[in-house]
């Protein structure tokens, strides 16, 4: 196993407090500039047809594509990272990322813009793995917790702030100065970065594992893409049934890969540690209870409510806000409690959120219904989610901590879309059965196009003559039963993740993983 090849001078200027903030701050800004661009597009999906004169499904080929693009190469840049060095990669993903931005701003066309999309998903895969590897690398035992408690908290709450504040640049200038948040982040970024940030690598030792690499890409791109498209499509579509098909051989060529590769870019033999296994596991299942809470609120904010997208991203603020100040005080708790109980602890709390949006909200409650829930979801994700980061990282080696961050970012990535195609199908499925009985005397048209989703059944009731209301009140109803439905299932889910940390979690405090992960990466 190799050492760590940063020299002793960065050592020493690393060990200065002033340094390690500035570093902070780097990958930081960073890592929002990234995940703000995750889903800020979303809010603008009217104004980019119009300016393109595109359909509604290469718009969504616009936004999906930067999605599509990060998650397929974070494993294998993730590596590059620890090979290359991290202050290049990471300062060359800026680069990528403000060039792509800017072509963006400025695209004309729907294909310079897929273009431009598809260019700022690979500097962001640059730029993901990077500035969580660079804090494992650089900051000591404790405050490498805090620093990873932070960057929790930017890449939890980071996409919701940056879609409210996307959703602002639209509402009082126009989509492309979306891209300003950005390019102005990724300006700062740099310029902090380039003095700040060192130039930490790995002497890795073999081959740099192109086919490994290769399977990773395909298998993500396919997960992905279905998880993504199969709500609108439909899981029996020749479609995702092919693109799936593709991703399970892509990822059993992977594992058989990885398993006989004498340099594999992922040692599958990690994932018996506790910590690996049940830190990736909790992320997946977190950010996909997330997702598809996500999914569900905005319908209920825009259409049961009536409220406007950037008040209905306002709406979930309190959840964001809540996540980002509990992934500070989570190292605090495990360093008390350890990993283990901490993960427990924030997951019981996220789950009793769960529980209070299924049984409190109603229509007639309004936000208040569900406003005690928010509040539990983002304490409870916060206090999970810091612990498990680093639970990840601290079971690879300090040669492999590129691979351990894109790990921990893929599997976020996955979790969630994950969330919203099994959570947002059985709000579908709820919603179907339950609005049925209450349409009875609506016209067979007007009953059809109501049972088709809550946004239908609203304009449907404009047109309804003497059925309106009742189409109305029978789609908010059903829309209800198909929330509390999913949050149920939610809730379930939580709960047996719940037991499986339990079983499987960490043992040992964070203080006990960073003394192995010192030795690990001392070893020559």
């Amino acid at each position: 196993m190799s050492s760590t090849a940063v020299s002793a001078e960065d050592e020493s200027v690393i060990a200065d407090p002033r340094r390690r903030r500035a570093i902070l701050w780097a990958v930081c800004v960073a890592l929002m500039a990234v995940v703000a661009s995750v889903s800020g597009l979303n809010v603008a999906q009217p104004q980019l047809a119009a300016t393109f004169d595109a359909s509604q499904g290469q718009v969504l080929w616009i936004i999906n594509t930067y999605t599509l693009t990060l998650a397929a190469l974070l494993l294998p840049l993730g590596a590059a990272g620890d090979r290359w060095g991290r202050k290049p990669v990471l300062i060359a993903g800026l680069a990528v990322f403000g060039v792509a931005n800017l072509a963006a701003a400025a695209a004309q066309t729907a294909e310079l813009m897929l273009g431009a999309r598809l260019l700022s998903g690979v500097g962001a895969a640059m730029i993901m793995p990077v500035t969580l590897s660079v804090i494992t690398s650089s900051f000591p035992g404790e405050e490498r917790s805090k620093a990873i408690g932070m960057w929790t908290a930017v890449a939890g709450g980071g996409g919701i702030l940056g879609m409210y504040l996307s959703a602002l640049l639209v509402d009082v200038a126009s989509w492309r100065w979306l891209f300003a948040l950005p390019i102005a982040l990724t300006l700062a970024s740099v310029l902090i970065g380039v003095r700040a940030v060192p130039n930490s690598r790995e002497a890795a030792p073999g081959r740099f594992d192109a086919v490994g690499a290769l399977t990773s890409v395909v298998a993500a791109v396919g997960f992905t893409y279905a998880l993504h498209e199969a709500p609108a499509l439909g899981w029996g579509d020749p479609v995702i049934v092919l693109t799936l098909a593709v991703a399970v051989i892509a990822t059993a060529a992977f594992i058989v890969r990885e398993l006989r590769a004498p340099f594999p870019l992922l040692d599958l033999g990690h994932f018996r540690t506790r910590g690996l296994s049940s830190g990736t596991t909790l992320l997946l299942v977190l950010f996909g209870v997330q997702g598809g809470v996500s999914l569900v609120l905005y319908p209920f904010f825009q259409v049961v409510l009536g409220w406007s997208g950037l008040l209905a991203t306002l709406g979930l603020m309190p959840m964001a806000l809540l996540m980002m100040l509990a992934s500070g005080l989570a190292p605090r708790l495990a360093a008390r409690v350890g990993v283990r109980a901490a993960m427990v602890t924030g997951l019981v709390v996220a789950g009793g959120g769960l529980a209070l949006m299924a049984s409190l909200v109603s229509v007639s409650g309004g936000y208040r219904s569900v406003l005690p829930g928010l509040i539990a979801m983002g304490l409870g994700a916060g206090l999970a989610m810091t612990p498990s980061t680093e639970a990840i990282t601290s079971s690879l080696p300090r040669e492999q901590q590129g691979v351990a961050s894109a790990l921990n970012d893929l599997t976020r990535e996955l979790g969630a879309a994950l969330g919203i195609a099994l959570l947002g199908g059985l709000l579908v499925a709820g919603y179907r059965n339950a609005i049925g009985d209450r349409l009875d005397g609506v016209p067979a048209d007007l009953a059809a196009t109501a049972s088709e989703g809550i946004a239908n059944a609203t304009a449907a009731s404009r047109h309804a003559d003497g059925h309106g209301e009742q189409i109305l009140t029978a789609a908010r109803e059903a829309f209800i039963a198909g929330w509390q439905q999913a949050m149920w299932v939610g809730v379930a889910v939580m709960a047996a993740l719940v037991l499986f940390i339990v079983l499987r979690g960490p043992v040992s405090t964070p203080a006990d993983e960073d003394t192995k992960v010192d030795a690990v990466g001392k070893q020559a």
